[in-house]
């Protein structure tokens, strides 16, 4: 059963069925429901014998049960990365190679991608490697292209270690949204995209937001562990940001009009990935992993985190097609607002006024910058509307001008975000 989401729906229904979506009901609200029609006795048809009546059973619909799972998955993947790394770096006893685990990751991504080749060419080998001759070798300047963002993201990742080794998980968490600002900026230096003026200003409370989150840092909000340091981990998720946010642009720019599949690109970043982690695990920590192991310091724990890291990416490009722009930001909100009371819990994190103001400027940065376009020129003209009287008098004989829908979901609009913003 095939399915499509915010877009428009399509399942592909088994002999004797009517799926739902092949009736196109329009657009439906949280509490109406979809019939669907299970038609027995098709051999009867033709032969003058009387039609039974077709069962009836009352269904959520699929793609709105597909919207709530990408929802979960998405604040799951967001928080529990984050959450994950913070545990594992601050557990007592031998503390594992940042290094060996971002090269672990991108071996597992690459071999999960494999298999799902594979799995496309109905287990056949050769034609396996035929595919991937043609594709990575026969191909190589497209295959060179992925270089560039595949070392921005081993840098990305690594940096992501140092960041969170040095910050609190719920402070992390919020800066870490900065990526937001600097794929914009980036979307509009390379893409030539424009902003409204919505999105200038949610960029503006963003940045305000991750600033006074920082502020609080700096005036010591709560106990901080000696081995830490806020200016390192501070100067390691801005340049996280920043290159995730040209890698993301770059990544997109470069792939405009190829037809490779998902899995086809991860497997070369994956061989890409691979590689120059094992340079940068040479350079920074080499001496120490040839004297104590590739594996020293692992744990069920550090496991967790390699799993997640590698297929957590992979989880979200599956879902995210399911989930519009509103619905990522809420996802964003929520895991960040998740994070938070996790690190109160698990890490005895302090939460002062200071930081909710500024946690919270982010969080509703974050939801009116994935407010889809004209949801977007609804509150212009609402708040237009506002400051001052103004009547709009329909003509006499002409119809009334259609309204938008109350549900976000059920807005067939142009986005707006960044599509380097959507997939990490």
């Amino acid at each position: 059963m095939a399915a499509v989401g915010a877009g428009g729906s399509t399942a592909a229904a088994g002999p004797g069925a009517l799926s739902a979506g092949a009736l196109e009901p329009g657009t439906a609200s949280a509490g109406e429901t979809e019939l669907l029609l299970t038609c027995e006795g098709a051999e009867a048809r033709g032969q003058g014998l009387p039609q039974p009546l077709p069962e009836t059973s009352v269904r959520i619909p699929a793609h709105r049960r597909l919207k709530y799972i990408s929802l979960a998955v998405l604040v799951v993947q967001n928080a529990s990365l984050i959450l994950s790394i913070r545990y594992a770096r601050t557990l007592p006893g031998d503390r594992f190679f940042a290094t060996t685990a971002v090269v672990m990751a991108e071996v597992l991504k690459g071999l999960t991608c494999l298999l799902l080749l594979f799995a496309q060419k109905r287990g056949n080998v050769k034609h396996l490697v035929l595919f991937l001759h043609e594709a990575v070798l026969v191909q190589y300047v497209d295959t060179l292209k992925l270089a560039v963002p595949s070392l921005i993201y081993t840098l990305q990742n690594n940096l992501q270690y140092v960041a969170i080794s040095n910050l609190p998980a719920a402070t992390f968490q919020v800066t870490y949204q900065l990526k937001i600002l600097t794929t914009a900026l980036f979307s509009v230096l390379m893409l030539n995209r424009s902003l409204s003026r919505l999105q200038w200003a949610s960029l503006l409370l963003l940045f305000t937001g991750v600033a006074i989150v920082q502020a609080q840092q700096a005036s010591g909000g709560g106990p901080r562990p000696l081995d830490q340091n806020p200016g390192a981990g501070l100067a390691a998720v801005v340049a996280s940001c920043l290159s995730s946010g040209f890698a993301g642009v770059y990544f997109e720019k470069i792939l405009k009009g190829s037809s490779g599949s998902v899995w086809l690109r991860n497997l070369q970043l994956g061989l890409f990935g691979t590689a120059l982690g094992l340079v940068g695990l040479w350079w920074a920590e080499g001496t120490a992993v040839a004297t104590r192991g590739f594996f020293f310091g692992y744990t069920p724990a550090v496991w967790g985190v390699v799993l997640n890291q590698a297929f957590g990416g992979l989880l979200v490009a599956v879902v995210v097609k399911y989930a519009d722009n509103i619905l990522k930001g809420f996802a964003t909100s929520l895991s960040i607002v998740l994070s938070t009371v996790a690190s109160i819990r698990l890490f005895g994190f302090h939460v002062d006024p200071l930081f909710a103001l500024g946690a919270g400027l982010v969080i509703g940065a974050v939801y009116l910058y994935s407010l889809p376009r004209g949801a977007a020129k609804a509150i212009a003209s609402a708040s237009a509307s506002a400051s001052g009287p103004c009547v709009h008098q329909q003509p006499p004989g002409q119809p009334p001008p259609p309204q938008l829908s109350s549900h976000h979901g059920d807005l067939i609009t142009e986005s707006f975000l960044p599509k380097s913003v959507l997939v990490k």
